[in-house]
């Protein structure tokens, strides 16, 4: 990979910061660069930085106009388009805070997760306008509703008409924010739990910004396929065009591989962020009909372990210079580790496929990471001395610039999640199992809330999947505990190819037969007995791509009687 270039927009480092300071860096010295790209009917829309950082100045005169201040918490429900920038960055500038919240979590979770922020800013499309009419208690605390696009019978302004108003106001209006300022409010997904509003400052940003650049040299000029939309938001920072794929980012599973193909030759990506799902369809497309993603530099694939299947498959189709890599994180702290596909095939791939579990990579430079005993008590001081060392399974904790402080009103599970350093800060618990090999690499072994515990002691599933990943049929896997917590059994739920479920009841035997078969190779996976086949796994929403194993493990328990 090149080197960082020392042109790239970096957020100085002084208290006084505002991550909308980047777009209007990038407007004063390339205007004319596309700064966000996106799909209407069958055109490419196209908004330059000059144009953007313009419809941010109108925004900030006109919500401030209509009675938006700093601090004041805004929801926001606009689709991966031009419009979404400008009100996300408008909202930066003014010192607001906007709420995101993933749509596909569900209505009653959306529903309670915005109960808990209580919003008095809502800006979204008109289904989302609908929803709060028809659920008035979640958005009670509302007192300025703007609707991107057509308004209804909802009433209040329209997103055009606050910028319009804007337009017509001579003084620039800006709110002079610090790095610890809070920036923005980030729902996690919520798969192992009900989604939690993560406060994000400005500073957190920041901080995510110099590490991601580090990581992986993006230049200014670049262009990016943001499959998470998201991700979209540090594109600007980094001098970078966005685009947004055509896709629902709901469902980006069901993604259009052609399409995607085509977006990446026709725009020129350089590089690509999204989920594992979004790749296993467009990479064996790709290799099936033998065309080259030969203009991307580099791939970032996260939000679920990266099968090495699809590591193999993507190297067939990126150039020599390129590498698909897997930043490891959670929305309360990204990133924490990271490694490139070149260095995991071939050198590490017989030990993930052996039970080792899947390697995430080094800790980067700025992050603090350490294992510690797995408990599900809260740990009010951390303790060095309870620090594991290299080899032994443990919770992965991490302390750095860019990991969050608190969910928003959520005191029980920040205390559960927080630990405070006596050397000041504090560290973040992932609520993931992890170990230390003998290169300081970490390796994941799976989320603790997923854990098993069997008569001979706590399992995680990660590793467990991976040595039954291996055979030919299998799409993936997920084991779960059947019984009571200390007597459960390990039965793993499969998920095969398309075309590959088992339809009689000698076929399930069969297949079942070659799957113990490769258990009982490795002493990790021996005891695994029972195997169950499911025709389409329950997933997150948001990368489609995390095991809802909670829901398989009631549903196994129902097949088992």
């Amino acid at each position: 990979m090149p080197q960082p270039s020392h042109s790239v927009q970096s957020m100085p480092s002084s208290p006084k910061l505002n991550m909308s300071d980047a777009l209007s860096r990038g407007a004063a010295e390339h205007p004319s660069r596309d700064a966000v790209l996106y799909q209407k009917g069958q055109d490419w829309q196209r908004t330059t930085y000059g144009d953007l950082e313009q419809r941010v100045q109108n925004l900030c005169a006109g919500l401030r106009a209509e009675g938006v201040r700093k601090g004041q918490r805004c929801a926001v429900f606009i689709r991966p388009t031009a419009d979404l920038l400008a009100v996300v960055y408008a909202l930066f500038r003014l010192g607001a805070v906007p709420v995101v919240a993933d749509p596909g979590m569900g209505r009653k979770r959306l529903l309670a997760a915005l109960a808990d922020v209580k919003p008095e800013v809502f800006i979204g499309v008109p289904k989302a306008h609908a929803a709060r009419k028809f659920f008035p208690a979640s958005f009670r605390h509302v007192k300025l509703a703007v609707t991107v696009g057509p308004r209804l019978f909802w009433g209040g302004k329209t997103l055009s008409q606050v910028e319009r108003k804007g337009a017509k106001e001579s003084e620039v209006v800006t709110s002079e924010t610090t790095s610890q300022d809070t920036a923005a409010i980030l729902f996690t997904s919520g798969s192992t739990g009900p989604p939690k509003g993560v406060v994000y400052t400005h500073g957190m940003f920041q901080a995510q910004v110099d590490a991601l650049t580090d990581l992986y040299a993006f230049e200014p000029g670049e262009i990016n396929l943001a499959g998470l939309p998201l991700f979209a938001l540090f594109d600007v920072a980094f001098g970078m065009t966005s685009v947004f794929p055509p896709l629902d980012p709901s469902r980006p599973g069901d993604c259009d591989a052609e399409e995607i193909f085509r977006t990446i030759e026709d725009l020129g990506i350089t590089t690509a962020f999204g989920s594992p799902a979004i790749w296993r369809r467009v990479v064996p497309w790709c290799v099936e009909q033998g065309y080259k993603l030969g203009g991307l530099r580099r791939v970032l694939v996260a939000g679920a372990p990266v099968p090495i299947d699809l590591i193999w498959e993507f190297h067939k189709v990126l150039n020599m210079q390129a590498d698909v890599f897997t930043p490891y994180g959670a929305t309360e702290a990204l990133p924490l580790c990271s490694i490139g596909g070149r260095d995991v095939v071939p050198g590490l791939v017989d030990r993930v496929n052996d039970g080792e579990g899947t390697c995430v990579g080094l800790p980067i430079p700025m992050q603090k990471v350490a294992l510690i005993p797995v408990t599900d008590k809260a740990i009010e001081v951390w303790d060095p001395e309870q620090v594991l060392p290299q080899g032994e399974m443990g919770e992965v904790c991490v302390k750095g610039p860019s990991v969050t402080a608190e969910y928003f009103g959520k005191p029980g599970p920040t205390r559960r999640a927080k630990i405070a350093d006596p050397e000041g800060g504090f560290w973040h618990r992932m609520g993931d199992a992890g170990r230390f090999d003998e290169e300081g690499r970490l390796w994941f072994h799976g989320r603790l809330a997923q854990r098993l515990e069997t008569p001979g002691g706590t399992r995680f599933p990660v590793a467990v999947e991976n040595v039954f990943n291996t055979h030919e049929y299998v799409y993936r896997t997920a084991l779960v505990g059947v019984g009571e917590p200390g007597s459960e059994r390990p039965v793993l739920v499969v998920e095969p190819l398309p075309g590959k479920m088992p339809k009689t009841k000698v076929m399930r035997e069969g297949f079942a037969m070659q799957l113990k078969s490769i258990g009982k190779r490795h002493t990790l996976t021996a005891d695994v007995e029972e195997f169950l086949f499911h025709e389409s796994f329950p997933v997150d929403v948001r990368h489609n791509a995390k095991i809802h194993r909670d829901e398989l493990k009631l549903w196994a328990t129902e097949q088992l009687g």
